[in-house]
């Protein structure tokens, strides 16, 4: 695994590069290349060794997430909302502490299984998000060693 705090600042140094590659780059080649490289790089990092999305990011917790996580908890909606989450700037319900409430010790999930479609999705390595939310991206690369990586491998070849 990468050591968080060379690629950690590597990711702070390098910034400018990765937001002139997102402004500039090809993006309908950059997309098709993103599963294979969200694969590869996903083969060598194993997010139990890190856990810094859950320990740094909240997800938005849409409304059928609150009904699925609520239910598998067996907790009323309005329970769940009130001793778990907030509502931030932007109006959506995301946790009210961090860590992650469900983050254990040894970086698994307690609800893995029933968790949030921002997690499960995270940190959108594999589809065009990583070029639509530029200002996501650079953010997760420097909480997310793949983030990190692939922005790095990117960078390299286009």
């Amino acid at each position: 695994m990468l050591e968080d705090k060379v690629w950690q600042k590597s990711a702070k140094e390098n910034q400018k590069k990765y937001t002139q590659f997102l402004k500039r780059c090809d993006q309908r080649k950059v997309i098709k290349l993103l599963p294979e490289l969200h694969d590869e790089v996903f083969s060598k990092i194993n997010c139990l060794d890190c856990g810094n999305c859950c320990k740094n990011h909240s997800p938005r917790f849409k409304q059928p997430d609150i009904k699925r996580i609520s239910k598998y908890l067996g907790m009323k909606e309005g329970d769940f909302i009130q001793k778990y989450l907030r509502l931030d700037e932007e109006n959506d319900f995301v946790n009210k502490a961090q860590p992650c409430q469900f983050l254990q010790a040894d970086n698994t999930c307690e609800i893995y299984d029933m968790r949030p479609s921002d997690c499960a999705r995270y940190p959108y390595t594999d589809e065009d998000v990583l070029l639509k939310r530029p200002a996501l991206t650079l953010k997760n690369a420097e909480v997310c060693p793949a983030v990190f990586t692939i922005l790095e491998e990117l960078t390299k070849i286009s």
